[in-house]
């Protein structure tokens, strides 16, 4: 299992790894599917998660969720973390494990590293905290 603080922007399946569901928004339809976005978290950091057809209504708030073979990739602008079409999801458990909030990984710019051009690495922060699920006062 790889923290979420580890992970970095690649259009490949290979991300394994635990994490709360902290708060999910509404479902949207993306033409003929329904998708919608999560915010996620571990010790180490948050992320963006996006749910695709029945993964909407498979997970609430407070679901542990484990992740085989997902992706960390940009999808209409917006860096998500999701199961892609190889990858899987499933609920493991519920309410108990600790978590960050920041940094936020999908609030972070990416910028293609120096040394290697088939890597990314993390340029500046867009905001520290998510601009589509804002911390609660």
């Amino acid at each position: 299992m790889v923290p979420l603080e580890a992970i970095v922007p690649a259009a490949q399946n290979n991300i394994n790894t635990q994490f709360i569901l902290l708060e999910k928004g509404k479902i949207t339809w993306d033409g003929q599917n329904k998708m919608c976005l999560g915010l996620v978290a571990d010790k180490t950091a948050a992320v963006h998660l996006q749910l695709w057809g029945k993964e909407c209504e498979a997970f609430e708030a407070g679901d542990i969720i484990r992740m085989e073979n997902g992706i960390f990739s940009y999808n209409k602008n917006n860096l998500v973390l999701r199961a892609g079409r190889r990858g899987k999801v499933e609920k493991v458990g519920n309410f108990i494990m600790e978590f960050v909030e920041t940094p936020n990984l999908s609030e972070v710019k990416w910028v293609p590293d120096p040394n290697n051009s088939n890597k990314y690495v993390q340029h500046s922060v867009i905001s520290p905290h998510s601009r589509i699920f804002p911390p609660i006062p």
